[in-house]
């Protein structure tokens, strides 16, 4: 049985961290609707996970994997954006006391200069562009 289901698997796309976001988000969509069982809202999740659940057997057993592959590196690209927002943030949640941050005009790269100094020149590390800043 596993040689076949091997067999049959050979060539094909398989499971990647896009189908199990996919799965999870299913699987949550999934319980929300048995919580508001017998409404539009159930039948409606109860639909979009369907789909989604359907979407993620279509990945999994596709057979053009290139293109699968670039659809999971879209999505590591987008999450690791989200979750580098999300450092940042919390680094300057922490370090709110001392620093105040700032974002070139230019570039939008996020620049801290200490609290307390007044006003001050401030020259992006990245483009070199000079701004003007009250601390």
């Amino acid at each position: 049985m596993r040689e076949k289901f091997a067999r049959f698997m050979a060539g094909r796309y398989g499971v990647d961290q896009l189908n199990k976001a996919m799965l999870a988000v299913c699987a949550v969509m999934l319980i929300i609707a048995m919580i508001f069982n017998g409404t539009r809202v159930a039948a409606l999740l109860w639909l979009l996970a369907f789909a989604l659940l359907v979407l993620s057997y279509f990945r999994m057993l596709s057979k053009n994997t290139y293109r699968r592959a670039g659809e999971n590196n879209r999505y590591l690209r987008v999450m690791y954006s989200v979750k580098k927002e999300a450092i940042m943030a919390k680094e300057r949640w922490v370090q709110r006391k001392d620093y105040k941050f700032f974002r070139c005009p230019a570039c939008r790269t996020s620049l801290r200069v200490p609290k307390g100094k007044g006003k001050v020149n401030i020259v992006c590390r990245k483009c070199g562009n000079s701004f003007t800043g009250k601390t």
